[in-house]
């Protein structure tokens, strides 16, 4: 037997905060299909796509993903990422911290001392520019940022910033200067803004650029991240997922030390 914890917004689909699934040993996927079963017909649907699992208080993608298998006594917390806004501009909440992307495009203009010029503007917003070309989709997107976020809840970010962790973990890389040259922001490149904070600096943050806005990853980078990571056909196609490609980034992203 385990026990399944309800946090925030999944309460909607599961009015309780704990229920109790007399099964062992079975896995993350196995656990969704279960849920989904197991949901009252009068309560909203659960958005199995847009939450963060984790067992014991460790993200699940840092383990072994959906396969990861749930052991008895194990504490499962369903965690929704919550989202919205328009196609230029996304905005959603995880673990009570409220998260911005605006796609910025290529301008000569815009570089590394733009950026710090913003951090100096807004000093109570976290701030990082992450290459268009690393990112997937939204839901790659939100997982990387969800699990930076998740790592400086528990204290083992991958460097002293917040900021700096989720340039690495888009990066899949441990080396801060290789991140930044190979991630960070560039002339003449597009990139995703990211800002944390409370909504009343993020929406002055969004005033200010939204001159410079263009829709949000409409960019297919599939075959370009599949070639620069090294990912194989076969590990690709052996990821039994509805986001492989992400599923996959996102495992490396958790794993890095």
């Amino acid at each position: 037997m385990f026990t399944v914890k309800f946090v925030g917004g999944a309460k909607k689909s599961f009015p309780m905060e704990r229920l109790n699934i007399d099964k062992s040993e079975i896995t993350i996927q196995e656990l969704i299909i279960l849920l989904v079963d197991l949901k009252p017909k009068d309560t909203p649907t659960l958005d199995t796509e847009n939450v963060l699992i984790a067992i014991n208080g460790a993200d699940s993608s840092a383990m072994s993903g959906k396969s990861t298998k749930i052991k008895d006594n194990d504490i499962v917390s369903i965690i929704p990422i919550i989202h919205g806004g328009a196609l230029n501009r996304l905005t959603f909440e995880f673990s009570k911290k409220q998260i911005q992307a605006i796609e910025i495009k290529d301008k000569t203009s815009i570089n590394v001392q733009f950026l710090d010029e913003l951090r100096k503007k807004f000093p109570k917003l976290v701030i990082q520019a992450i290459s268009s070309d690393f990112i997937l989709n939204q839901y790659h997107f939100k997982k990387i940022i969800s699990l930076s976020i998740e790592s400086q809840k528990n204290n083992v970010l991958l460097s002293n910033k917040l900021e700096t962790d989720i340039l690495m973990r888009f990066a899949l890389n441990t080396q801060i200067s290789n991140a930044i040259k190979n991630v960070g922001i560039k002339s003449n490149k597009s990139f995703v803004l990211v800002a944390i904070g409370n909504k009343k600096n993020l929406n002055s943050l969004y005033v200010e650029l939204k001159p410079f806005t263009v829709n949000l990853f409409l960019k297919n980078n599939e075959l370009y991240l599949r070639k620069y990571f090294k990912i194989t056909k076969k590990h690709f196609f052996s990821t039994y997922s509805k986001n492989p490609l992400a599923d996959i980034l996102i495992e490396k992203a958790s794993v890095l030390f």
